[in-house]
């Protein structure tokens, strides 16, 4: 039998990997990139060049490489949004506690800021932030609400008169009722939500009204509007500042607890005051200091600290880092992740063939080895980069100049002070 001629429509392979990659391909209309976040004319040439440097690493001088260069542009530019992911969450862990509270942003499909936003082309994810410590400043005005020095919760304060023989008495009703007056502070807040007692008092507490008479320990000298240059109790010790603080709180708390014979108890919103009230020898109005129980993510009008703004990493106005701005340590991280994934996106195609049938023999693909050699250098590569970020954080860098601070001091103990005579 005679050996039939074969006339294959062409000799070449259909999908072949070109030397080098084309500028008016890398934005092509008819097969764009995936996301097309990128499109300077730097981004479009480092594209072009990705692939020369694919060509040339998986070998296309000697066999067909089975890809577009259309697949590299796309690799080039998941690239890039990786390398962009991995830095952003390395800045957040360094900023975020001092951006907390900060303004936030709206992003689209992208995770880019949608323009006309007030961040919009702020770039604030290439910022050095100031350390403003907003988290412990957060936690610390919630302390001082608690142990009533500062803070920023609205404290209230309210009044109600006391009847003779009348031992207990509604707060929540008193409140409710105080609540509904226009013009005071509180007006429309109180409704069925949960109130706090923080004082119950029957006239405004003077700590200091004799605190700075007879030997009250100030550093004053004396009254000289009234006593000339010094009184006659006069003292001239030096006391630190927190024993004074603490003997102006022992004199408070002598009021309440020795002069008055007042008390009070609350159960289920109901004040009940000790002894029983008096028309003759009880005072006429009871005042009450409070608060009002809200939610934790809801902005009260007039605070100073509000609930909006920056929460957590997923509200931090980063978007991708802009190509312009990656040095060349990025740019090179970025070919060699380019380059793996190409390795894989190959694999992908080659796997769809174990063999290739020629007579008397069968053309064997490694499309499994390059998936998993593809993979395993994306992983490699990820730790690579996140290991040397993490000996970048702040707290690293404040480390590592302690340690060149101190060596620097052994190596100066070495050194002899010269004398020099003037």
């Amino acid at each position: 039998m005679a050996v039939p001629t074969l006339t294959p429509a062409s000799v070449v392979s259909a999908i072949v990997l070109p030397v080098t990659g084309t500028h008016s391909n890398v934005n092509s209309t008819t097969n764009p990139l995936p996301f097309g976040i990128y499109s300077t004319t730097a981004f479009v040439s480092g594209a072009v060049d990705q692939v020369a440097y694919v060509y040339k690493k998986l070998g296309g001088d000697v066999l067909d490489l089975e890809i577009t260069e259309y697949q590299v542009y796309a690799a080039y530019e998941e690239s890039i949004l990786e390398y962009s992911y991995i830095i952003n969450s390395h800045q957040a862990k360094n900023v975020l506690s001092d951006i907390l509270g900060n303004s936030t942003a709206s992003f689209n499909q992208d995770g880019q800021i949608i323009a006309g936003d007030a961040l919009s082309g702020s770039n604030v994810a290439l910022r050095y932030p100031r350390f403003n410590f907003e988290y412990t400043h957060r936690i610390a005005d919630g302390i001082s609400t608690e142990v009533n020095i500062g803070g920023t919760e609205n404290i209230y304060s309210a009044s109600f008169a006391v009847t003779g023989g009348i031992q207990d008495y509604d707060l929540q009703t008193i409140l409710s009722s105080s609540a509904a007056v226009t013009g005071l502070p509180f007006y429309g807040e109180v409704k069925d939500n949960k109130v706090t007692i923080r004082k119950v008092y029957y006239r405004t507490p003077r700590s200091m009204w004799r605190f700075y008479g007879y030997y009250g320990g100030m550093n004053v000298v004396g009254n000289m509007s009234t006593y000339g240059q010094f009184a006659d109790d006069s003292t001239f010790q030096i006391v630190p500042v927190w024993q004074n603080k603490a003997q102006a709180m022992a004199y408070e708390d002598a009021i309440y607890t020795r002069i008055s014979h007042w008390s009070y108890e609350i159960k289920n919103n109901n004040l009940r005051l000790f002894p029983v009230p008096t028309n003759n020898y009880s005072p006429e109005s009871f005042w009450i200091q409070f608060t009002v129980k809200t939610d934790a993510w809801v902005d009260e009008a007039d605070s100073k600290t509000g609930a909006e703004g920056i929460n957590n990493m997923n509200t931090m106005p980063f978007e991708n880092i802009p190509y312009i701005n990656i040095n060349s340590i990025g740019k090179q991280w970025i070919r060699r992740f380019a380059l793996a994934l190409s390795k894989e996106m190959l694999g992908q195609v080659r796997s769809k063939f174990e063999s290739i049938p020629i007579p008397n023999e069968a053309v064997r693909l490694n499309g499994t080895a390059l998936i998993t050699e593809g993979k395993e250098e994306q992983d490699k590569l990820r730790e690579e980069l996140k290991t040397l970020l993490d000996e970048l954080t702040y707290n690293k860098l404040a480390e590592s100049d302690a340690e060149l601070i101190d060596s620097a001091g052994k190596v100066l103990q070495q050194i002899p002070g010269a004398i020099f005579v003037g």
